[in-house]
């Protein structure tokens, strides 16, 4: 198992040292999805077992009974972005399971004021016209689990991006992740890799529109944006162990380190790699109840006065769970402790064998 980690970490590290990328691609696919994971800071990559495991790592796949679907909402920038995800899954036999997930990040009628002045200088707001952006994506998961290595089981995710801004531009893109579980003695270690052949981004742009929106701003000659770019593949590891306490107590210890091949202002940070370490934390109540708390997002910021100063992201959460129905809520970055995104945030989860 390690020579395979070691194998795929070199690939990475080829494949993003010989092309040209952007640093920030796709970057809605890193928010991250579920209340309960997000509650935890996102430090579940090692205990994730459910329907919600085919965007954190598709090998907990395998851990759900037969069937789940999971929805949840959030609204970032003062409810000006929506952020919507959906997922499916279900478990084929005793060694595979499958899941499908979408995922929409979009701000919605937006003003295009590019004609606002007609050719004589006159001011014609009946020439306002309203726009969408937004971001899709779509994976497809495949979990299995081989009878050569006790304890260890892999998925693979394959994920087409779609991407729309008005009838300016709109792109296709196509990626892939892989993932690998394995436990022993009651600790449990995982291991996600976004991106792992990088993800590659196609843009058409209307240059008819492009052209009416640089023609309205006077003092603009700027060519037209690149019409490819690459996401960087990252890598997440994690380790968590689960204690039971008289059959009514249960606390989940879990941390993940997520590494990314290139150089930003994570904690840990050099030219070839940064790393960013999250712990969360789940104490539940006969399966019932859960009170969730997290840090992470740990970044070495610049102040005004030159000195640097390490910021983090706090998150807590609470769960309820009754015959197979899980209602989840997070608040993250609590205190306002990071630049991070902030929002209030609920999912649900679903076991549909309650309906048979």
């Amino acid at each position: 198992m390690k020579k395979t980690i070691a194998i795929l970490l070199l690939f990475i590290s080829v494949m993003t040292n010989a092309q040209s990328v952007r640093k920030y691609s796709n970057e809605f696919m890193n928010i991250g999805v579920d209340a309960a994971a997000l509650g935890m800071s996102n430090a579940v990559t090692a205990s994730t077992g459910d329907v919600n495991s085919g965007y954190w790592n598709p090998a907990g796949l395998l851990k759900i009974a037969d069937s789940e679907v999971s929805l949840m909402h959030a609204s970032y920038f003062a409810n000006i972005a929506q952020y919507d995800y959906a997922a499916y899954a279900k478990k084929i036999d005793d060694r595979s399971a499958w899941g499908i997930s979408l995922i929409r990040f979009g701000v919605d009628d937006i003003l295009n004021t590019t004609q606002l002045i007609d050719s004589e200088g006159n001011i014609d707001y009946n020439r306002i016209s309203l726009f969408s952006t937004a971001d899709y994506g779509f994976t497809f998961s495949y979990a299995r689990r081989p009878t050569l290595i006790e304890g260890l089981q892999y998925g693979v995710n394959a994920k087409v991006i779609r991407r729309v801004i008005g009838d300016f531009a709109s792109s296709w893109g196509f990626g892939f992740d892989f993932g690998l579980q394995y436990e022993s003695n009651n600790w449990h270690y995982g291991i996600m890799l976004r991106d792992i052949t990088t993800t590659y981004n196609v843009w058409a742009i209307d240059e008819d529109k492009y052209n009416e929106i640089k023609d309205a701003v006077d003092g603009q000659n700027q060519e037209a944006p690149e019409s490819t770019e690459i996401t960087l593949p990252k890598a997440q590891l994690g380790i968590s162990k689960k204690i039971d306490f008289h059959s009514e107590y249960s606390l989940l210890a879990a941390v993940n380190l997520n590494m990314q091949f290139a150089e930003t202002n994570d904690i840990i940070s050099n030219s070839a790699f940064s790393i960013d370490p999250a712990l969360g934390l789940e104490f539940g109540y006969t399966d019932l109840v859960f009170l969730r708390a997290g840090v992470g997002n740990f970044q070495n910021v610049e102040q005004l006065d030159g000195r640097t100063k390490v910021n983090f992201q706090p998150n807590i959460g609470l769960g309820f769970k009754y015959k197979g129905i899980q209602v989840d809520y997070a608040l993250t970055d609590l205190g306002d402790q990071s630049a991070a995104l902030y929002s209030n945030i609920f999912s649900v989860k679903v076991d549909l064998s309650i309906f048979r």
